[in-house]
């Protein structure tokens, strides 16, 4: 099957992955948290950047290599970590790693996803960055640090927006519960999709498997068998808790979710990146959309910082907008997963190639040798006056042509 021109977008990706997971899994990956309301802000803030188009630019060298905390990349575009990503495929976070690695591509592992450190460190390629959900014990923190230094992940990234859980909704309709519990709804729903349960049959359901040594008696003790680990172990951070980190960990670190433009220019001394999220919406149902408030986290930081975005990212374009108002580097999470629910491994892949692709292309419309040239490029539209403004109020539009 040629994907490209079967599933030529992200958004055919995603149609083929709902019809092939199971329901709970489906809501586990697709779902924000409340009303929807901040990953629909997210994407409509996204749609709402319009860039400068070049005319007689020629053709321009296009390049997409990136230099991010001291590291070269293939493309201006990380794998951004998911907990749990194995429950979205088989093994997901070993095929994604492994992408990540032939693609040149930085590869983030969570400390609540199904795999360890020590067996997807190898696997990155030497592109591997490691996410700490914080655990409120110092020397579970420090432990797992140095795990995921030993294994060879070479970034640090403080996840600082998680510091109670989140209700997300559609999940509790899909009657997915922490720790997951296989009901007869469950089994329903599982049997309907026999790819996805085949190679769950043969890897076994996920687990928190990073996490299970502290649950077991390891660093800080025994912990209770019947709740989430990472929930018992995670803790809300605070700028103490930030400097302690800064302090043990050797190497770039990263501050993830971070949506306040003073908290961004505190963050200056601290940290060596920000990351603008609204972890996909499935946190804080009032969170701005990343794409809205890039421009003031840019200019808090201020032009040397390296500022990292994700949001809703379905498209090339996508990728020029969040750089066109600021961002240095973006990351991906649902559109790979979309693409490994939807055919495996050649459906990340792919999903990879639709984004250079429309990168690439979107660069050539622009006049764009890099894609950092797209910085300061968006494109503001005059208001509309005359019979266009009261066009425009009654909800209308007039086209030429």
């Amino acid at each position: 099957m040629d994907l490209d021109l079967s599933h030529p977008a992200i958004s055919d990706l995603r149609d083929r992955a709902r019809r092939r997971l199971p329901h709970f899994v489906w809501e586990y990956l697709d779902s924000a948290t409340g009303d929807q309301s901040s990953r629909n802000r997210s994407e409509e803030a996204l749609d709402s950047v319009v860039l400068r188009p070049a005319i007689l630019a020629g053709a321009p060298e296009r390049d997409t290599a990136t230099r991010l905390l001291g590291h070269e990349y293939a493309l201006p575009v990380g794998l951004a970590p998911v907990g749990m990503s194995g429950l979205v495929w088989p093994d997901a976070e070993r095929h994604l790693a492994r992408l990540a690695a032939e693609q040149g591509l930085p590869f983030c592992l969570s400390n609540v996803a199904a795999e360890t450190p020590e067996d997807i460190g190898p696997e990155t390629g030497g592109r591997g960055w490691f996410q700490l959900y914080p655990p409120g014990d110092p020397e579970i923190r420090r432990d797992l640090m140095r795990r995921a230094k030993d294994a060879g992940f070479h970034t640090l990234i403080l996840t600082a927006d998680v510091p109670v859980a989140s209700r997300r909704e559609r999940q509790r309709r899909a009657r997915l519960s922490n720790p997951m519990k296989v009901t007869a709804p469950i089994l329903a729903q599982i049997v309907q999709k026999p790819a996805w349960a085949l190679g769950m049959a043969r890897m076994g359901m996920p687990r928190l498997k990073t996490l299970e040594p502290y649950a077991k008696g390891g660093a800080g003790g025994a912990r209770p068998s019947t709740e989430h680990i990472g929930y018992l172990l995670r803790c809300a951070p605070d700028w103490d808790y930030l400097r302690a980190v800064r302090d043990e960990w050797d190497g770039p670190l990263v501050v993830k979710g971070v949506l306040d433009p003073e908290a961004a220019q505190r963050l200056a001394g601290l940290a060596d990146a920000v990351w603008v999220s609204n972890h996909g919406g499935r946190q804080f149902e009032a969170a701005p959309a990343p794409a809205a408030i890039l421009p003031a986290i840019r200019e808090a930081v201020g032009p040397d910082m390296p500022v990292i975005a994700d949001g809703s990212i379905r498209s090339g374009t996508d990728i020029l907008r969040l750089m066109a108002r600021g961002a240095d580097f973006v990351m991906i999470g649902r559109a790979v997963h979309y693409g490994l629910a939807a055919f495996g491994p050649a459906g990340a892949a792919h999903a990879i190639h639709v984004l250079r692709e429309g990168l690439l292309a979107d660069m050539g419309q622009m006049g764009l040798a890099t894609p950092s040239q797209s910085r300061g490029r968006e494109m503001p539209l005059p208001a509309p006056t005359g019979i266009g403004r009261r066009a425009a109020e009654c909800g209308l539009a007039f086209t030429s042509g």
